[in-house]
């Protein structure tokens, strides 16, 4: 289905986070890594979740659910002899459990977004699972990969953080089960270090032991190790705020957003201090963030690499700021669910912002007058992109008409409906 933003001067309201997708998919797999039972509250409801969800229950683990919390009864490191699994379009969902499917015979993930997370390059991760003795077919990194396991041995393992920190994040998981202690050092570059602390964080409350660097490039992971059932409870969910905030700052808003945590290890939190650098009216206390918007912003200057999944809603609000504004440090922007810059841009472009694209970098010069719209955008199946451009449509001077929008539901199904609750002027169409 594809969504009209109209422009809309004004929101007002109040609502809660949703919560964290990506809290929700590392619970849910230390969950089912798990002998016991565990409980999780307040996870996320989303087509990523859900296809974690349908994977572990694949695998073998026992899910049951009601409004306020999913209980798992996990397999441990004895998975299910299982012949096939869907991830749909989770990326990292998919690395995770390639990871967890080393324990099994053989297993294919299949290929079911050959226009999205088909295209997505997985060599990294291939390789380092070949080095713990497992055997990977697979179309040049693409899916679908077929994972032929049983029996990895852990030892020195080595493998690339240049694209994405999920690599790593998904052999955390999977050494601390294997007999032989390990190793794992980072090649190259890491990307996204906030998110392998996330990983961590997790690990450590499953009762996992991982001696880590200081700058993450190296761990020390002793074999033999048992995941604990535990009670998890999962935090609100900045990535998908951000875009709500990034809307009520280019808008004149009073709006309200309740279960962010001030202390909370997600990069994305850092959309609450690059509105302030740009001069946003906003407080953040108590776990609620409160912006009283006049549409007047400043332009900005950020490093995107700890603050991923918020980068297109700071460039977002950066359309319509005074100056020109610069996201360096980007470039795995472009192996997401599209290429978020060159992507991203040409959408942008035609509807009216001001953008250059480098390698790395996004450059955003400001039109604080607002852009004109009236245009048909293409979001290319991507989530972030849908929310990103949603916010621009606000201030447009004529409607943005979303092609695809329903693809929001990856990560946030309720962005409309709560862009709704506070006075946003959006409308499904088919």
């Amino acid at each position: 289905m594809d969504v009209i933003v109209r422009p809309t001067p004004e929101l007002h309201g109040e609502i809660g986070a949703l919560s964290s997708k990506n809290y929700t998919t590392r619970y849910l797999l230390v969950a089912a890594l798990s002998e016991g039972t565990s409980t999780i509250y307040h996870p996320a409801h989303s087509e990523d979740s859900d296809a974690i969800r349908r994977c572990i229950r694949d695998l073998g683990a026992e899910l049951t659910e009601d409004d306020e919390k999913i209980v798992i009864k996990g397999f441990g490191r004895r998975p299910k002899d299982v012949k096939e699994l869907n991830v749909g379009n989770a990326g990292a969902v998919l690395r995770f459990l390639m990871a967890v499917a080393s324990l099994c015979p053989e297993v294919t993930f299949v290929n079911t977004y050959p226009d999205s997370l088909g295209k997505r390059p997985h060599d990294d991760l291939i390789d380092a699972l070949g080095q713990l003795g497992v055997e990977v077919k697979h179309n040049e990194g693409r899916l679908p990969i077929t994972i032929r396991g049983g029996n990895p041995k852990g030892g020195r393992i080595t493998v690339s953080g240049a694209v994405s920190s999920q690599y790593l994040s998904a052999l955390l998981f999977l050494t601390p089960l294997l007999e032989e202690d390990s190793e794992i050092i980072v090649l190259n570059d890491l990307k996204s270090k906030v998110v392998v602390g996330q990983t961590l964080e997790v690990l450590e409350q499953a009762g996992i032991v991982i001696h880590a660097a200081d700058d993450y490039m190296s761990f020390k992971v002793p074999g033999g190790q048992s995941y604990e059932a535990k009670s998890y409870t999962v935090q609100g969910d900045y990535p998908g705020s951000a875009a709500v905030l990034a809307a009520a700052v280019v808008t004149k808003s009073d709006v309200k957003i309740q279960r962010l945590a001030e202390n909370s290890r997600q990069g994305e939190r850092a959309i609450i201090d690059v509105l302030r650098m740009m001069e946003a009216p906003l407080t953040h206390e108590n776990g609620t963030v409160h912006v009283q918007g006049n549409g007047r912003l400043k332009a900005v200057e950020f490093d995107g690499d700890a603050a991923t999944d918020a980068v297109l809603a700071m460039v977002a609000a950066a359309v319509f700021a005074e100056g020109t504004s610069r996201f360096y440090n980007v470039e795995n922007l472009r192996y997401k669910e599209c290429d978020r810059i060159t992507d991203y841009l040409a959408e942008l472009s035609k509807a009216g912002a001001r953008v250059e694209e480098r390698r790395d970098e996004i450059i955003v010069h400001g039109r604080p007058e607002g852009v004109e719209g009236g245009v048909t955008i293409n979001a290319h199946f991507d989530h972030r992109v849908i929310m990103a451009l949603t916010v621009v449509g606000l201030r447009a001077a004529k409607p943005l008409l979303i092609k695809d929008a329903h693809h929001v539901a990856k990560s946030y199904p309720q962005y409309f409906d709560h862009l709704r609750a506070l006075g946003a002027d959006v409308e499904w169409v088919k």
